[in-house]
């Protein structure tokens, strides 16, 4: 039996006539998640909660594992650190990582490369390596040529704020305390490596609520907390890929996904047209937090990995458009 957890009383009746001007279809959309493994539905304009739904066995007090949907806290982490002054966007990532000064490919990498998965690093993989094992990748291509997705550049991204801090050597407990406590959010968990340190493309377990909360700050700019022009670049589009900016996916035309099965083929101009600016944090099992930028509307998305090969597929904009009427 699913357990759902719907809006009650006076307030849900407002939230639906809302609902109904704003040609939203929480019903089709819950409906749309939850045969696809969903775990947990929420959606929020302009801060405020406007629907939840929680199949069996999700809950509004349950942490799930984002997978990739991890990735998109390192964007935040850059901008946190160029308002610190610890770093610029476009420096060489050998000014930290003195082992690349030498190298003729990765001396030249910038950390805006490194988030943007365009630094010729060899990416491709899915068990992130330690921090060291990703400062020791070989480059494959000059950077800025190449879109390759995977996990290395983002510890190697550890790596350089591990080397940067002096008051936390730890990336994870400097975003905590940077960002994350600041704005109430509170991952439940996250996953570290055998060195100890916090894996950065993966391994935090948040719950729809938090994911949410945490939208809604990057939405409002990051509040004055981290540098805006910085976490503007996430949204960015990539040269090399029109659908990455940096560690943020950009649902646009042209996308380059992570994998053919990733749920993002479907992105044509007609439903850009109709969602408007849309961004997203992505991870396997359809983890996926919306922004949709022009609307003021977020989504918070969470489903369990179990089941995956028999259930119907997840398609982005499919999704959004029943949300949407569209």
């Amino acid at each position: 039996m699913q357990r759902r957890a719907f809006l009650l009383g006076a307030a849900a009746l407002a939230f639906a006539g809302e609902a109904r001007a704003l040609d939203f279809d929480f019903t089709a959309a819950a409906a749309y998640s939850a045969a696809r493994r969903g775990v947990s539905l929420l959606v929020m304009r302009d801060g405020r909660v406007l629907f939840e739904d929680y199949p069996d066995p999700g809950g509004a007090a349950r942490a799930w594992e984002l997978a990739s949907g991890t990735k998109s806290f390192t964007g935040v982490i850059a901008a946190a650190a160029v308002q610190d002054g610890l770093l610029s966007l476009d420096e060489p990532a050998a000014e930290t990582l003195t082992e690349w000064r030498d190298d003729p490919l990765r001396r030249r990498i910038t950390i805006h490369n490194l988030l943007s998965l365009n630094s010729g690093l060899r990416a491709r993989g899915q068990r992130p390596p330690s921090y060291a094992g990703a400062v020791a990748t070989p480059a494959q291509y000059p950077p800025g040529t190449r879109f390759e997705y995977g996990p290395a550049p983002f510890q190697a991204f550890g790596e350089i704020m591990r080397r940067k801090l002096r008051r936390d050597a730890d990336p994870l407990a400097y975003l905590q305390r940077r960002v994350l406590a600041p704005i109430g959010v509170h991952p439940a968990q996250w996953s570290r490596g055998r060195d100890g340190m916090p894996l950065m493309p993966q391994g935090a377990h948040v719950t729809a609520r938090d994911w949410a909360t945490f939208g809604h700050w990057v939405m409002q700019g990051g509040r004055g907390l981290v540098d805006r022009a910085a976490l503007e670049q996430c949204f960015v589009p990539s040269p090399t890929n029109p659908g990455y900016g940096m560690s943020w996916w950009l649902i646009r035309p042209g996308l380059i996904p992570p994998s053919p099965l990733a749920g993002v083929s479907d992105i044509d101009a007609a439903a850009v047209a109709q969602l408007g600016e849309t961004v997203m944090a992505a991870g396997a099992g359809d983890q996926r937090l919306y922004l949709l930028r022009e609307r003021g509307v977020l989504v918070a998305r969470q489903a369990r990995f179990r089941g995956m090969l028999r259930s119907p597929r997840w398609r982005d904009t499919e999704f959004l458009r029943t949300l949407l009427r569209a």
